[in-house]
């Protein structure tokens, strides 16, 4: 049976007015367009406003015929002229609904339309006035009276998007003493009457044995009565599943520690002292033991103490050598050795009697020259400084293996900075033993790995394929991380004097920031891959002819709320252009690198600084800092090869052939590591061998392609793990260019 259904129309004015957006992406802003469609009738669309997240429609009036039972659906995109365009959130209207609320009329009826999270569309609709009463009689009467009983019509499909007529989210269940309240531009933010603070997302309710507590001056911090732990940071879903996976990377952290060391040399092959003998734990971990005097220890018998006698040695000699005329030695307040120079009025902490001795005779000179370009050669000055400058006796550090961070905290920043250069004594409570060294090297790469759990808020993993770090913006939850990141320097500080490694390092970005060194557009790829690409665009391309808006302004998210940030003076009115496009490329990259960190980097730097002068790490390089603070590994050169993939190559390329000849014959496990740094951005195997590299896109195996002439440099991408290798047309070609790429280049080169 076929029912016609004789339904009245009406003419229905709709105006739109304007929207409040958010955008992913800091470096573009959106373009956005609203399409609209009437039940199934053809949609209609607006023009599109360029690079606007607040943007308005001006005289955008459209009429359309509707019923009292029509839908009309909102959506809103953004305009992409490289891709297809994207959709930023909708919204359907239920015209019933909002006839049913409002009385049957529908008169200059002013509705925010919650599209996404956070995204709004605010519209006006004008025009209808009806009985609803004698409008549902109408309809009904047309009906058979079988399908008004029908189970399948209920109420509750009449009665969604009651909220005029619009989908909104569920504002119910919110945690106690939280409240839902809309801004004046229809937004719903929630206010936390507790913490007396706001936010757009909707909280959740704590996870089951999660407690909300305040402490002794107001401050709101929560409770895991499983782990009975504290954090500042409010758990969620995500929080805590990042906080298992670190738990679970604990594992991982002794069995690296064993694996790091900065010279490989032939004395695992000498036999062990008489009465000594080597042995793992059940973690793994080698350890010796002396049946002499029944006693174990960390430290390999066969190295103790070498470093330390290399160091007095040259120290004696040095101490033989007179200063240079005008020169004099100096003690600061801390105990410090420095040096001043009268001729020019001017002071140093590096002793110039190195430098002198240097310049005996022309051929010496050259010999130095090119010594010391050498890692080795700047390790060596390095540890004479520490040495030279360490203070006698001991320093006692005891701390429960369960609370590593804080216990570490407060011993650390409770004595004078200069204190940590006496020799450190490590113990951890309830193990007794003496500490030759092994158990502060287990301390410092503990302590390296607390500083990443993410209940502390102090640091974040630079990107998904990118596992050094970088600091979180969101740091300020923790009330007192400015003091952290002092205590988090000085632990730094520590390890490059003792001699130690931590776990995981930083970004290369970060290393040069502690140089003070410029950073350029290109440092970007490790850490922000999308961004840099962004960057990298808008440098090759021109953006007028794109047609492409941008401003000298960026907006950013930090802790949920969105941020606008003008990269100069009246920069939101100030448009890029082909002439003045290098300065914001040049703004907009010092901003990415320092946005929302300068007090974290200031308070970092200083805690450093007051025990190692940050001026003693000039002899090195962004990369040299990172092997001299994270070690080296040995690098498997079976397995690298095994899993290397080529492009417009094959295994059997002359070019790959001599590649690997390369690293096997020439290359020692410096230069290797050198190599590895130049192509993946970091000198640190994954646990699983190569097979387990990460690139920009997920795994990532190591990847030479076919790239270019062959009087071209090798150039790399980190974020593909991929080098680019001319062709070559001989084994010493090969050889010279990829030694100069390693050690002259910064991750690209040409010719």
């Amino acid at each position: 049976m076929i029912v016609k259904m004789t339904t009245k129309l009406y003419s229905l004015n709709i105006e739109i007015n304007s929207a409040k957006l958010t955008s992913n992406q800091a470096l573009f802003k959106l373009s956005p367009y609203v399409e609209f469609s009437v039940d199934s009738n053809p949609s209609q669309k607006t023009e599109t406003v360029k690079s606007n997240n607040n943007p308005k429609w001006d005289f955008e009036h459209f009429t359309v015929e509707v019923n009292v039972r029509s839908k009309i659906t909102f959506k809103v995109y953004s305009k992409n002229n490289l891709t297809k365009d994207s959709l930023i959130g909708e919204a359907t209207v239920d015209l019933h609904q909002v006839l049913k609320k409002n009385g049957g009329k529908i008169k200059d009826l002013k509705l925010p339309l919650l599209i996404s999270t956070n995204n709004y569309l605010f519209i006006k609709l004008d025009g209808i006035e009806v009985d609803l009463n004698e409008e549902m009689n109408s309809i009904t009467s047309s009906l058979p009276r079988w399908s008004l009983n029908d189970s399948n019509c209920s109420n509750g499909e009449h009665q969604r998007g009651a909220e005029g007529g619009v989908n909104n989210a569920n504002d119910e269940d919110l945690p106690q003493g939280w409240e839902v309240r809309v801004d004046q531009y229809g937004r719903k933010y929630y206010v936390d009457h507790i913490s007396r603070s706001t936010t757009w997302e909707k909280p959740q309710p704590l996870p089951p044995g999660w407690e909300m507590r305040k402490d002794s001056r107001g401050r709101v911090y929560y409770v895991d009565h499983n782990t009975r732990t504290t954090t500042w940071q409010r758990p969620t879903v995500a929080s805590l599943r990042q906080y298992q996976q670190w738990q679970q990377s604990q594992g991982q952290v002794m069995q690296q520690c064993t694996q790091r060391f900065l010279y490989p040399n032939g004395i695992e092959e000498d036999p062990l002292p008489e009465g000594w003998e080597k042995r793992c734990d059940p973690n793994g971990r080698v350890y010796f033991v002396n049946h002499k005097n029944k006693t174990t220890q960390w430290e390999d018998p066969r190295t103790q103490g070498k470093e330390f006698a290399s160091c007095s040695a040259a120290a004696a000699s040095l101490a033989n050598t007179p200063l240079p005329p005008g020169w004099e030695m100096k003690y600061t307040s801390e105990g410090v050795k420095y040096f001043v120079d009268h001729n020019t009025k001017t002071t140093t902490f590096n002793d110039p009697r190195i430098k002198n001795n240097n310049n005996n005779n022309n051929n010496i000179n050259n010999k130095l020259i090119t010594y010391e370009r050498s890692f080795r050669w700047k390790l060596t000055q390095f540890r004479y400084l520490c040495h030279y400058n360490a203070l006698p006796s001991h320093i006692k550090i005891n701390v429960n293996r369960n609370n590593i961070f804080e216990d570490s905290f407060h011993q650390i920043m409770r004595v004078p900075p200069h204190e940590l250069r006496r020799r450190l004594f490590i113990t951890f409570r309830g193990e007794e033993g003496l500490d030759y060294g092994g158990i502060a090297r287990e301390w410092f790469f503990l302590l390296s790995h607390q500083v990443l759990n993410p209940m502390y808020c102090l640091f974040e993993y630079a990107s998904k394929s990118n596992y050094s770090l970088q600091i979180n913006v969101a740091s300020s939850v923790n009330p007192d991380h400015l003091l952290y990141f002092r205590f988090i320097g000085r632990f730094i500080a520590m390890a490059l004097f003792h001699g130690k490694f931590i776990y995981s390092g930083f970004t290369l970005p970060f290393y040069k920031r502690m140089l003070n060194k410029k950073l350029t557009m290109k440092d970007l790829e490790s850490i922000d891959p999308e961004f840099y690409n962004g960057l990298k665009w808008i440098q090759e391309n021109n953006i007028e002819e794109a047609n492409l808006e941008l401003y000298f302004s960026v907006d950013y998210e930090i802790l949920g709320q969105i941020k606008t940030m003008e990269l100069k003076e009246g920069g939101a009115e100030i448009k890029v252009t082909e002439e003045n496009k290098e300065e914001y490329l040049r703004l907009i990259t010092n901003w990415r690198f320092s946005r929302g960190q300068e007090e974290q980097i200031k308070s970092f730097l200083d805690g450093f600084n007051e025990v190692l002068p940050l001026e003693w790490l000039q002899y090195f390089d962004e990369k040299e800092l990172e092997l001299l603070l994270c070690g080296m590994q040995e690098i498997d050169i079976d397995d690298w090869q095994r899993n290397t993939i080529y492009r417009h190559y094959n295994r059997n390329s002359k070019q790959i052939i001599w590649f690997w000849q390369f690293v096997r014959e020439k290359l020692d496990n410096e230069k290797r590591a050198r190599l590895l740094q130049f192509v993946t951005g970091t000198c640190r195997v994954p646990v699983g061998g190569f097979a387990e590299l990460m690139g920009s896109n997920g795994p990532q195996r190591f990847c030479i392609e076919k790239f270019g002439k062959d009087n071209w440099l090798p150039r790399s991408h980190t974020c593909f793990n991929r080098l680019d290798l001319p062709p070559y047309k001989s084994y010493e070609q090969l050889a010279e260019k990829l030694t100069l790429a390693i050690e002259e280049t910064e991750g690209f080169a040409n010719e």
